[in-house]
């Protein structure tokens, strides 16, 4: 159960076996009947909090959907994941309210359950647990509770429940109440009894959507700055969410050098087109970020492809890059961060700054150096936004972006070329690269290492050998060295192709992967920071430690990235 009180975790652990038995001799899809015309169409994303011995996550997974489960008593996880090893569910250990761990994978949910839970969390902490329950709704998305009503048991932490309770908490946040069901006990116990309750989402249910239509067209711009602050974090949002870190309850900090990384990235190829970002200004001359640092960057001192996360620079590099990303941290805190204000005048993105060490010579662009430059507080219900619709909102800000420039070129009598604005609005991930994987196969093979197909099982060698994207390209841009596999040219470019592995397949894959990855990347002192750094920072259910990640946490990361590919962006599946 999701119990928030140690002494009623003890007991479910204490209790495990007996009360699987109890729980599994009830049959689900009869005691979940009053919920199946309300479920979406297979396959749908679910998450299932205190799933206790697995039994409504597995019925749920057999219909076809992908499921989580939360559980945080050990003993009865261990339990639910023995009887249902089958079964095509995810398991975290987590607990209300906080749901902290949930939170962190980045997903939306089409329907949360809480069955026979909501009496295990206090009264003075079921505020904030429909909070959290209810951000992790998809819009339009189903919170199930079923309520207990009887004789509590003090040993297992339960507290008296009601129904006018939980209307008024979801109202609050968003939510208003579908249905309610009166159930008997299926236990036989005369003096117990249940309330389903279904709770509907409407919308985003957090005015995180409205509130960046109003930033993107109403708000008021002098120049570019607010459009790109919002761009660079919508490009971390997509693909480098791993890198957030919790800051209390509502919000999450993101390292202010990693904002400042991505706002070089996109300002760059602007300037180099001379493409006005503010009513007088063409080239880098104007603009408060334009430092020596930039643009010693714009005179091509270091590629601007290269700089991102997991890149390592030396002398003369390093300085440079230092330099322009503390210009660009400097500015982003002084100006776009201080004047996007919520309706009251309070900064939406408050940025906390420090000054980066400038004598270093050689540096590593990992967590720990992009939070040395500070962090942007970023509120929760809009960083799940950007997670969630990062590819439409960012189409909204380039619209928005191309349109300002356009209006400060005819202010100076000029026209701009719009395929050369087009590219230069462009994101440009780097190069579909495939090299580095490729010579660390061809070095094991020389060294006697037998290598196959991740996906097959096929033999390889340098005429068949093929370095396929785990996560399509076409659909994640990732060149990450955790996402680039052995395989055979036949799977690779006729069977998988652009395409999302299953999740049966992945996890069939899971050993050949775990010694791909040991062998050509872990293994070798220089290339395992590297794979590291980009792990952290790509895959946002990875969790930190000052151990690096072990093979089966970094498969389960993917596994869950792949449900985020597969439920947000509705990439197709491979499945052979």
């Amino acid at each position: 159960m999701a119990i928030p009180a140690p002494n009623a975790i003890a007991w479910y652990d204490e209790h495990s076996t007996a009360q699987s038995e109890l729980y599994e001799a009830v049959d689900p899809s009869q005691l979940r009947a009053w919920l199946i015309d309300l479920l979406p169409e297979a396959p749908a994303l679910l998450l299932d909090v205190g799933a206790g011995s697995g039994r409504d996550a597995a019925w749920l997974a057999s219909l076809g959907h992908d499921v989580v489960a939360v559980e945080p008593s050990a003993a009865m996880r261990t339990e639910a994941m023995e009887r249902h090893r089958d079964a095509n569910v995810w398991w975290l250990d987590d607990s209300l309210p906080g749901l902290s761990d949930t939170l962190k994978q980045g997903l939306a949910f089409d329907v949360i359950l809480l069955c026979a839970v909501w009496q295990h969390v206090a009264p003075t902490d079921r505020a904030r647990a429909m909070r959290k329950l209810i951000s992790l709704l998809r819009p339009g998305g189903m919170l199930a509770i079923t309520l207990r009503h009887g004789p509590a048991d003090s040993e297992r932490g339960m507290h008296p429940v009601s129904l006018a309770e939980v209307e008024r908490l979801a109202r609050g946040y968003g939510g208003s109440v579908a249905l309610t069901v009166p159930m008997a006990d299926q236990q036989g116990r005369t003096d117990i009894i249940w309330t389903g309750v279904a709770i509907r989402l409407p919308d985003d249910g957090t005015d995180a959507l409205p509130l960046l239509r109003h930033i993107i067209l109403n708000d008021q711009k002098a120049s570019t700055y607010k459009l790109g602050l919002l761009r660079a974090l919508c490009r971390a949002a997509d693909s480098q969410s791993g890198l957030a870190q919790d800051r209390g309850e509502d919000a999450v900090a993101v390292p202010l050098g990693l904002v400042a990384l991505n706002w070089l990235r996109l300002y760059l190829p602007l300037i180099e087109a001379r493409l006005p970002q503010a009513p007088r200004n063409e080239g880098p001359d104007g603009l408060w970020f334009a430092g020596p640092g930039f643009r010693a960057l714009l005179d091509g001192a270091v590629a601007r492809l290269d700089i991102r996360v997991g890149a390592q620079f030396g002398a003369p590099a390093a300085p440079i890059v230092r330099d322009a990303l503390q210009e660009a941290a400097d500015l982003i805190a002084r100006m776009p961060a201080t004047y996007i204000t919520y309706p009251n005048g309070g900064p939406i993105l408050p940025a906390i700054r420090k000054r980066a060490p400038t004598n270093l010579a050689s540096f590593s662009v990992d967590e720990a150096f992009l939070a040395g430059f500070g962090s942007l507080e970023v509120p929760r219900t809009l960083w799940r936004a950007l997670e969630r619709f990062a590819v439409w909102v960012e189409p909204a800000l380039i619209a928005e972006w191309s349109r300002l420039m356009r209006a400060y070129a005819m202010a100076q009598g000029r026209t701009l070329d719009e395929s050369r604005l087009a590219a230069a609005m462009t994101w440009s991930d780097p190069t579909r690269d495939v090299t580095l994987p490729r010579e660390r196969a061809l070095e094991l093979m020389t060294e006697g290492v037998s290598l196959r197909c991740v996906w097959s099982g096929r033999p390889l060698d340098a005429q068949t050998l093929d370095i396929d994207h785990c996560f399509p390209w076409s659909a994640w841009p990732c060149d990450d060295l955790w996402n680039l596999l052995p395989a055979h040219p036949i799977v690779n470019q006729r069977l998988k192709r652009d395409r999302l592995p299953s999740d049966s397949l992945l996890r069939s894959a899971s050993d050949a992967i775990g010694r791909w990855w040991t062998s050509a990347y872990l293994s070798d002192p220089i290339l395992r920071g590297r794979f590291v750094n980009e792990a952290h920072a790509s895959l946002p259910g990875l969790a930190r430690g000052a151990e690096a990640p072990s093979v089966d946490e970094l498969l389960d990361a993917v596994r869950i990235q792949r449900l985020r590919l597969r439920h947000d962006q509705q990439v197709t599946e491979w499945a052979p």
